[in-house]
Order: C-alpha cells, then structure tokens, then sequence
C-alpha cells in the first residue's frame, strides 16, 4: 500500500483555519426540474413512483404552498434575480432562439452575490435566458463553469434544436450544447438525463469541500420531447396513455439522478454541510404526459395548475426536519434567503420582490410574504387551447361586465394572491381540471364559467382546487386587488419581446449559440 505522506503543521493549520472561517457558509445544491407537475410526484399520492424524491422530502421539509411562474424563462429569471418579470420585461412568453434579448445585463444575479460571498459557482443543464450575445452567457454572469444547452428544449439525445426562422422562411436543425462557451461536441446518443447528472458528481469530485459551492443543476426532465430509455418505461406498462407512459419512465430517470447527485454528496464529503433545494419550474404540461391533479389549469395558465409547484428543501443543518410547510413561499425568494444563508449580501442588486425565508423553512416561523404578483401580460396568447372548441381563448371576446370600468383593465391576463385570496383577470389560460389519464378515460370536466368570463376571486387556503368563485360575494376584495394589480402595472418596466433576427442562423453544420 502507497505510503502517505506526512502533512506540514503549518499547512495544517492553515487548512484547519480556513475551514473553520468557512464552516457556517453550506454548500448550496438548487435542482431545477422542468415542467414537472403537482400531481407527477409519489408523496402527493401520483402512480408515478419517486422513492428518492418522496425520502429526501420526507427527511426535510416540503414546501406546499409554494409557487413559481407558469412558464421556463420567467421562472428562471425570477430564480436568478429575486424580481418580478414585470421588472425584467419578462412579462410576455419566453425567450425564442432567434430573439436578440437575455435577462437584463444590469441584473445582478443569484451566482454573482454568491461569488462574492466566497463560493465556487457551477451551473450544469438548461439556462433558457438568452444567448444573442457573449455577455449573456452563463459564464458572463456569475457561473464558473457551465454544461448545458442555451434554449428552452432539445432532443435527449442527439442534444439538437430544431426551429424555423421566419424571416429567412426555413426550419433550423442544429446542436445546441456547451462546456463553458465552447461547442460541446462528442455527446451524440447519451440521454441528457444521465449526461448532465455525471458532470454535476464529476463536478462533486473534483472540489474541495473546503469552500462553499453553490451547484445549479437544471434538469432538462422532464420537458417535451417525450424520450427516455425504454428500460425506465417498463414499470409502467399499466398506463395506457402513451404520452403519460413516456412521461412517467423520464420522471424515474429523473428521481435516479437526484439520488444519484445525494449519494455523491455524501460520498465526496458535503451533505453534513449542505442545503439542497428541490424544485419544479412550473406547472406540468397535460399535453406532455404531465399532470396536475386535483389543481386546475396546466403549464402556461395562470391557474394553480400552472403555478403552484412541487418544492423541498432537505439538510442536515435545517432545525425542524420531518415536517410539511404550508407557509407563502415563491421562487423569487430563493435569491435573499440563500445569499442570507451565505453571508452574503444584497447589497448590489436592484430592488427585489424576494424574501428571506430561511426561518420559515428551517424553523417554521411565519412567511414575511403575504402578497404574489403571478403575472400582467397584455399581450398573452394560449399556444395550447383547450382541447374542445369552446370559443374561450380569445382575450378579444371577454364579456363587459361590472369591472370593466375598474381602475385595472379586467381584460388583460393577469393575478395576484393577496392572504388567502387569488384574483385572475382576463383569459388565464385553458381553466379544466385534467385527470390522470392513467387512472381515467374520461374527457377532461368542463369549467362551469361563461367562455366569455374574466374576473374570479378564489379564497385559496379553503379551495386549492378554484371551483367556486366568490368576485360576486366580495367585491370590495376584487377592488383592493384590482388596485394592486394597477399599482404594479405602473411600476412595470416595457415588455421585451423583440421579433426573431436572421442572423441568429447557425447554417447547417453549426450550432445554436451568440450571433451579435
């Protein structure tokens, strides 16, 4: 056996004495799962199975009134920088490939403040917030190292994007994945759910447990298109939906790869030092084999179904671990709280819409968050209607009632939660309730409003699931927050959404990535 060597007392000491200085800063592990639904994890009672998933939240706390935003970028963005969309120009849609925009230059971000707490800063899987420029990338804002894929969506394997630009009138198919900003090449046939797994353990590997680490892996499981390794689909032979089939088998892939990431803290020395944070980006896509359950709504609207999320946080170092938190929590929040837990500071940043809410986590004390701007978005289109043609997806067509003089225009899609209460305005987005194909045949319920409806008020704490609106019984409520959602539209910066530019072309050999 190799002998070791002897260690200098000096070199010890000082070993000794940085991680002391360092010790009360955790490692900080965010996960970030894509479009995974309320109803797509075993603890909330779903056929999918997630051993892994329901163990490490069953050790930690899970996060039950927790939300996030009903779309990829916005939620990112709200990650990120701890400020509504509406202060980002966020508010319209995501970003598409050929849009010449990222998240605002100006904004400092999450890793940034993380840097400059000491941390070591990794990012691994789906940035989604722009890539038109060099400075927008992942490595320009914080990240010391980046694997992943710049857009919103790719094949598992083949790790390509295909989109067609209008103005030059063609369909683009092309490889859209980097190590740091160069082209990653050589991944052809390895599904990205394994592949970005092993860089984020081989990341584990190779640093020192001495310094802090803040590690983001966003996961590309379990967004569209429905692949996964025929092995993973096996279990679920019983699901006769093919699309729900598929969806389950990459949910598996899914719950193994965060086993996976906990076996190697473990392993390489970090978990009795870190925080890790479990989380969905927005609600699940019923059109993708997703499924939200009993909620109403999916991906895109501004339903609970669309922004209610599935969220945990497991450690060690939490004081009341075993426990189901049912306090106000939202994914802007993330940024204060983990620079807080940091030592960090947020000194730098713009203002943010974010709280700290290590406390109510950890030791379950009272949300400091009682109000939630989900969205204002005039310009909202639904790319995915209901599935009968009932003319409801149409802001054009909303009907004039009582509120149409209000201070706020009630055509315009937009809510906000306020305490217990939730106000929608205009069209939300398709308003079904989706069973679980797996345990249902059946067509998807119709809602009981007017197609042309559009004010409701929820009181969410007694009905999660908005089946009976109470506008009628409260209007004094819908006044206060009508007023609200005026209050912010004012201090709302333009929407940015510029039209697709055609040298974002990568020709047919190249790859997806900055053009300007």
């Amino acid at each position: 056996m190799k002998r070791l060597q002897p260690v200098s007392i000096p070199l010890l000491c000082f070993q000794l004495l940085l991680s002391s200085a360092r010790g009360s800063q955790p490692h900080i592990v965010f996960i970030l799962a894509d479009d995974y639904g309320w109803n797509d994890v075993g603890y909330h009672g779903s056929v999918i199975r997630t051993p892994v998933l329901d163990k490490l939240s069953a050790q930690g706390v899970r996060l039950e009134n927790y939300y996030v935003q009903p779309l990829c970028t916005p939620s990112r963005s709200q990650l990120l920088t701890g400020r509504y969309q509406i202060h980002t120009g966020f508010q319209h849609e995501i970003i598409w490939p050929c849009q010449p925009h990222c998240l605002p230059l100006d904004e400092k971000l999450l890793p940034q403040l993380l840097k400059e707490a000491g941390y070591s800063t990794h990012m691994v899987g789906k940035w989604h917030l722009g890539m038109y420029k060099k400075e927008c990338l992942p490595t320009r804002r914080g990240f010391d190292s980046y694997f992943g894929y710049l857009l919103g969506s790719e094949n598992y394997y083949t790790h390509e994007r295909c989109y067609h630009i209008a103005p030059l009138n063609i369909t683009r198919c092309a490889l859209d994945l980097r190590d740091g900003e160069e082209v990653a090449t050589g991944f052809t046939g390895m599904y990205s759910g394994h592949l970005f797994t092993q860089r984020a353990i081989d990341l584990l590997s190779k640093h020192n447990p001495v310094q802090p680490l803040f590690l983001y892996l966003a996961l590309q499981s379990v967004h569209e298109p429905l692949q996964v390794p025929k092995e993973y689909m096996e279990p679920y032979n019983f699901i006769h939906d093919a699309n729900r089939r598929h969806y389950a088998g990459m949910v598996s892939v899914m719950d193994e790869a965060v086993g996976n990431i906990t076996d190697a803290l473990q392993r390489y020395g970090f978990w009795n030092n870190t925080v890790l944070i479990f989380s969905t980006d927005n609600g699940g896509q019923t059109l993708g084999g997703g499924n939200n359950w009993p909620l109403r709504g999916r991906k895109w609207t501004l339903w609970e179904g669309g922004v209610r999320g599935v969220g945990f946080v497991t450690s060690p170092l939490l004081k009341q671990k075993g426990r189901v938190n049912r306090e106000f929590i939202h994914i802007s929040d993330w940024l204060p709280t983990l620079v807080h837990l940091a030592e960090g500071s947020t000194k730098g940043t713009k203002p943010l819409d974010g709280f700290d809410v290590w406390k109510t986590i950890s030791e379950g004390h009272s949300s400091p968050r009682n109000e939630l701007l989900h969205n204002i978005d005039p310009l909202f289109v639904d790319y995915s209607p209901c599935p009968v043609s009932l003319n409801e997806n149409a802001t054009s067509s909303v009907q004039l009632n009582k509120w149409q003089y209000s201070l706020f225009n009630v055509s315009i899609h937009a809510a906000i939660r306020s305490g217990d209460w939730k106000l929608l305005t205009g069209y939300p987005g398709c308003s079904y309730w989706f069973p679980p194909p797996s345990l249902s045949k059946q067509s998807q319920p119709a809602p009981p409003d007017s197609p042309k409806k559009n004010l409701w008020l929820f009181n969410i704490a007694k009905d999660p699931d908005e089946t009976v609106d109470l506008s009628d019984r409260y209007p004094v409520i819908v006044e206060k927050l009508l007023s609200r959602l005026q209050y912010y539209q004012d201090g709302a910066v333009p929407i940015v959404y510029p039209d697709d530019d055609p040298k974002c072309d990568p020709g047919k050999a190249g790859a997806w990535g900055p053009w300007a």
